[in-house]
């Protein structure tokens, strides 16, 4: 059996990103997403703000202090919320074999396509198209140097660790640099002259656990690129949706019934892909002055096919008042599950690796 493909997607500064998108008047300017009080933190901080030396888990009054033009947001987590659940409904087409870390970032394995980097280099482009941000992603052979690449080149960046890239990868990296070394633990190292991988590779499993207890096991293995941890997909799936955004608003009924009907079918095969069936049809218009709507119906049994799919998604459009405006975000949704998606344990799944 080959290698595993692995992808690590993170997207860029994502809170204060998606403050910036919605908000032009944020765009290029230094921004932190926090509660603007004395004892709030910094949940993200723009690229723009990151020259100051501002990160996340700073306090507000500190990185207030270092940039006297700091924007600060109160955060907005049902709306990064509804990104993240895009950005997911973007992996399924690839893989059901996703990892979510946290709402901005997620392992995939992707072993059974032929090329990962295609695939990373699609999933970039699409949730940029579809979101408007940007994200970064990192390919490789496990989690570890998957993080790693994805870290690589922010933002906006993909970096690909290949098997035979990773010997000088890893010899070189910042042991600051690898999974599960932070800074107390770094500054051991550098008091026993490990600063390097190369530095790390040299000391036995036996010395490393001897200094660092038995996460030393890990540091011997990760200082030779090996990370055998699996890819565990979410255990219960709470809904699969599509949605479309129009170039042009519209109240046109006859063209907002078409567009459903390409959602609709986006949700039929990413139900299918993902082995989902859920109970609740949920209709959401966003219109002209950015105001959102939802419409739902629950039923008695899980939609199970298309034709179902299609008569309660028509019936909840033409229930639905425009009330004077016109449509800009039309977008569908299958809620309440009623069995579990992947299965009841993590999956791992190997090929040879063929063209990256």
């Amino acid at each position: 059996m080959g290698q595993r493909k692995i992808i690590h997607v993170d997207m860029d500064a994502f809170y204060a990103s998606v403050e910036q998108r919605d908000n032009p008047v944020l765009r290029g300017r230094p921004v932190v997403v926090g509660h603007d009080g004395p004892r709030g933190v910094v949940a993200t901080a723009s690229y723009e703000a990151r020259p100051y030396g501002i990160h996340s888990a700073m306090a507000v009054a500190t990185a207030k202090r270092r940039c006297a033009s700091l924007i600060v947001v109160e955060p907005r987590f049902e709306a990064y919320k509804a990104v993240s659940e895009s950005i997911r409904n973007i992996f399924l087409d690839y893989t059901p074999i996703i990892e979510p870390l946290s709402l901005d970032e997620a392992f995939l394995d992707v072993s059974h396509h032929p090329s990962a980097t295609i695939v990373a280099r699609e999933i970039k482009r699409r949730i940029a198209e579809v979101t408007g941000l940007t994200a970064s992603a990192g390919v490789s052979v496990n989690k570890m140097l998957a993080k790693i690449a994805s870290d690589y080149r922010k933002p906006d960046g993909l970096t690909v660790i290949t098997p035979s890239d990773i010997d000088n990868f890893v010899a070189a990296l910042p042991v600051e640099k690898f999974f599960g070394i932070g800074e107390v633990t770094a500054g051991r190292m550098h008091r026993i002259g490990i600063f390097t991988g190369a530095d790390l590779r040299s000391y036995s499993e036996a010395q490393l656990v001897s200094h660092f207890g038995k996460a030393g096991r890990d540091y011997y293995l990760y200082a030779r690129g090996i990370d055998n941890r699996p890819v565990v997909t979410e255990r219960t799936r709470k809904s699969v949706g599509a949605e479309t955004t129009f170039i042009e608003d519209t109240d046109n009924r006859r063209i907002l019934a078409m567009e459903l009907n390409g959602v609709r079918r986006d949700v039929m095969r990413r139900m299918e892909r993902s082995q989902f069936r859920g109970r609740t049809v949920v209709l959401k218009l966003k219109y002209d002055d950015f105001r959102q709507i939802t419409r739902s119906r629950t039923l008695p049994h899980p939609v199970e096919d298309d034709d179902r799919l299609r008569e309660i998604s028509e019936s909840l459009l033409a229930e639905t008042d425009f009330d004077g405006h016109k449509v800009r975000l039309i977008g569908l949704t299958v809620a309440n599950p009623q069995v579990k998606n992947h299965g009841d344990g993590p999956v791992q799944l190997e090929f040879d690796f063929g063209e990256y």
